[in-house]
């Protein structure tokens, strides 16, 4: 395990090799996201998972390539009575499922939440939501890098814990929005779906509507 502070926030960031530590305890809803070589789930290795309780600490785990037996994170995301929130989690559920072998249940997806109560604007990615509803900025500079790396940049472990340690204000403010609209119970059913639209991108219908009327 290796540590490291962003110092301006005195936030701890944690990195496991593997797997989460048996004794790490992490209370309530989880946020949770992601770090690929690249979009493609079949082509491109999962190489991080980041969660955050919420309480102001971020870990990271690191896979080794082929190296995806990690009985303590499975444990934790397959807990069902908690929340996992994710920003885009179509995403990170597929490919989650694709190498951990775990369909998530009880998910938040805020960049679902945010296109429908926020249909005044396209503008809904993760970075304009923290600062919109949360007033942080934050950067996306090390969106494109090499996650497959044996060990991640200062740079990189920071931009891992930046896109979990906001996500449950950010879930917190949109619930807000969702409930205000009269959209709450249809943005649930939009999260219980998810798990299936993540199944069916791994089935090879990544952009193909299979409610649409036409071929």
């Amino acid at each position: 395990m290796v540590a490291s502070y962003l110092q301006e926030a005195v936030i701890a960031i944690f990195v496991h090799a593997g797997d989460l530590p048996a004794e790490l305890v992490l209370k309530g809803d989880l946020a949770v996201d992601t770090e690929a070589m690249g979009l493609n789930n079949h082509r491109d290795r999962l190489c991080v998972v980041q969660i955050s309780d919420g309480g102001g600490d971020a870990h990271l785990v690191q896979f080794a390539k082929g190296e995806y037996k990690a009985p303590n994170l499975l444990k934790l995301l397959g807990d069902e009575s908690r929340v996992k929130i994710f920003h885009f989690a179509r995403f990170d559920l597929a490919i989650i499922e694709h190498y951990l072998g775990l369909r998530l249940k009880n998910i938040f997806c805020t960049k679902l939440a945010a296109k429908l109560c926020r249909t005044f604007t396209e503008r809904n990615g993760y970075k304009d939501l923290c600062k919109e509803l949360i007033g942080v900025e934050i950067s996306k500079q090390q969106q494109s890098s090499d996650w497959g790396a044996a060990v991640l940049s200062e740079d990189q472990k920071n931009y891992a814990a930046a896109d979990v340690l906001h996500l449950h204000r950010l879930r917190d403010a949109l619930e807000v929005l969702l409930k205000r609209e009269d959209r709450r119970e249809l943005a649930q059913h939009c999260f219980d779906f998810l798990p299936i639209r993540a199944k069916l991108d791994l089935e090879g219908w990544p952009e193909i509507d299979v409610f649409a009327h036409g071929s």
